[in-house]
């Protein structure tokens, strides 16, 4: 599961407010601001998938914890 400081990344990186995370999702905002403050653990699975959903198909890849800690990363542009 992501975690609060990878959601506030892939946000920022993918150059994304959280309204525009709460419109992509169907959530709603002060839902989005909980998750980032207090961790998205606390909120349900589901509400989770679809920040996670949103945030790849805005083209950020998540780095899950490997012994060199979680991170998130931008995906190389498709050229074509």
């Amino acid at each position: 599961m992501i975690d609060a400081r990878q959601m506030k990344a892939a946000r920022a990186l993918a150059g994304l407010t959280q309204e525009d995370v709460a419109k992509a999702t169907g959530l709603s905002v002060q839902t989005i601001k909980r998750m980032e403050i207090t961790g998205p653990e606390r909120s349900s699975a589901g509400n989770v998938q679809a920040v996670q959903r949103a945030l790849e198909a805005a083209g950020v890849i998540f780095i899950p914890e490997n012994g060199g800690g979680a991170g998130v990363r931008l995906a190389k542009p498709k050229n074509g």
